[in-house]
């Protein structure tokens, strides 16, 4: 069997969908097969992969996401291939491709939270461009042999807003980043203190984390509010550190706050990413709306205390691996970062249960089930 995978968002600087690629894709390296993999990419992650195994060739498709382009050359490329099957990680699926595929739709955001906000775009290209992204998804839905989502409550959220069938959708849950020399099996308290790179980015007191990117339903403006209201009240012995790509959204957010001991870190490399996770005092994750959520259980996994938003997946992800707020009430979550920086037995807590929360979510069981998904789809394509 040939499976093909659309891996052009591949890697890390494209947030958890580019996470969630990039260890699919490592992990099912490791799957013991005769199947051959042929994986997708563009110039710019080309050189961020490097296949071990044999049965996986790397070939370029140099092609934007979301664009014209998408929807006429992709599929030329990715039919030369021959594939048995392709693997669309993400929604994205062009219009015109007819073989049997599968795809993974992490969310209903575009849905649910369709907001000019969060694009650079005029007013009539913005709204002709969300048609047509609807349009690709409600394909990609109903025209797909199966759906993977990352939670039940994506699940539940892709069969009642598209009309879908429970039993076309399966959940194969997402799991914390293993860097080198930190696997699913490493103890949790061995929690690394390097700082060597955190002086170059301003960071000079304990500090509460976010790491992610800055659209609207992320909530970071109502997050820096609530963190104005927090140094007005327990004053500057704290700063608050928000890691992300420097982009269109980050830059609005910085220009626009008024708070003050916040530090903006740009996108910053694993290797500095591992460090700000480890040494953070707290972790928060404010989110309106999210399919799953990776970074708090990356914190989780490095001994840090996590407070978050109480809407969407959350509370399913993260269980008693968090202290939770309102998102919409700033007051509220103000009140929970001093909490979770102060309160002993809370943060305890939150750190006692992390074992039993991280222990469902393993990348390896995630590439077993997507493994186990291809050959049932191609099994049923040629019934």
């Amino acid at each position: 069997m040939k499976i093909g995978i659309d891996a052009r968002l591949f890697g890390p600087e494209q947030g958890g969908l580019g996470r969630y690629i990039e260890q699919l894709i490592l992990h099912l390296e490791k799957i013991e097969g005769p199947h051959e993999f042929i994986i997708f990419l563009r110039k710019k992650n080309w050189d961020s992969y490097h296949p071990i195994n044999p049965h996986f060739k790397k070939v370029l498709a140099d092609i934007p996401w979301y664009g014209w382009r998408e929807q006429f050359f992709l599929t030329k490329m990715i039919n030369k291939e021959h594939c048995d099957l392709v693997h669309f990680p993400h929604w994205n699926v062009p219009l015109c491709y007819r073989r049997p595929f599968i795809v993974t739709i992490h969310d209903l955001l575009l849905l649910h939270y369709p907001s000019q906000k969060a694009s650079t775009l005029s007013p009539l290209y913005y709204r002709l461009k969300q048609g047509l992204f609807r349009l690709v998804l409600n394909h990609a839905a109903r025209k797909a042999k199966h759906i993977i989502t990352v939670s039940e409550f994506s699940k539940q959220d892709i069969a009642a807003t598209l009309r879908i069938p429970t039993e076309k959708i399966s959940v194969t849950y997402l799991a914390p980043y293993e860097t080198a020399d930190q696997s699913n099996e490493t103890a949790l308290n061995e929690k690394k203190p390097k700082t060597n790179n955190l002086k170059s980015l301003g960071i000079n007191r304990p500090y509460i984390l976010y790491v992610g990117v800055a659209f609207p339903h992320k909530n970071l403006d109502s997050l820096l509010k609530a963190w104005k209201l927090f140094c007005q009240n327990h004053g500057h012995a704290y700063q608050l550190v928000l890691a992300g790509p420097n982009n269109y959204f980050y830059q609005k957010l910085q220009s626009d706050s008024m708070a003050t001991n916040v530090i903006f870190t740009g996108f910053v490399s694993d290797n500095t990413l591992a460090e700000l996770y480890a040494n953070a005092a707290l972790y928060v994750f404010p989110s309106l709306y999210e399919g799953f959520g990776l970074p708090p259980l990356e914190a989780l996994r490095h001994c840090v205390p996590v407070v978050a938003s109480s809407a969407s997946c959350l509370p399913e992800i993260l269980g008693d691996g968090a202290d939770y707020f309102d998102p919409l009430d700033i007051q509220m979550m103000a009140t929970t970062l001093w909490r979770g920086l102060k309160d002993l037995a809370l943060r305890e807590k939150i750190l006692a249960t992390g074992p039993k929360t991280l222990s469902r979510y393993s990348w390896a069981a995630t590439a077993e089930k997507t493994m186990q998904l291809y050959l049932n789809t191609v099994d049923k394509n040629r019934i």
